[in-house]
């Protein structure tokens, strides 16, 4: 076989195999937002240590859970609404929730605050009660 043979019988495999790759890899993890939430966190767990810094957060069971730059809790769906990507996170520059795939910005409260973010974000109650955290529908 002669090398320009091999490199175009080569172009032809290394094209299958990215785009079979590509049609699997790059399809879309949509789902629906959680909307039945009832669990509780122990803050002292290590696990959530994270949530003892303002403007930090953790995911759990598809739900981001943040402390705001004031301290609060708060907790919203991972799935964005802008087109049901699981990247939501809480972004303590903006004070809001963030979708990192197209740049989605929400407020704490869900409102949508740019054409990305405008269908709104679902968003989940919390309570504290000594060490423990609940988030709830």
């Amino acid at each position: 076989m002669k090398r320009k043979e091999f490199l175009e019988k080569l172009g032809v495999g290394a094209a299958f195999v990215l785009t079979s790759t590509c049609i699997g890899g790059c399809s879309r993890d949509e789902a629906d937002p959680p909307k039945d939430i009832n669990f509780t966190i122990d803050l002292e767990d290590p696990k959530y240590v994270e949530l003892q810094v303002f403007g930090a957060y953790i995911i759990e069971d598809q739900i981001v859970i943040a402390r705001s730059n004031t301290g609060d809790y708060l907790a919203a769906t991972l799935i964005c609404s802008h087109e049901s990507l699981s990247q939501i996170t809480y972004s303590n520059r903006e004070g809001a929730w963030f979708c990192t795939a197209h740049e989605a910005l929400f407020a704490e409260d869900g409102e949508g605050l740019n054409a990305n973010g405008s269908k709104g974000l679902t968003i989940f109650n919390t309570e504290l009660t000594d060490n423990l955290l609940r988030i709830f529908s």
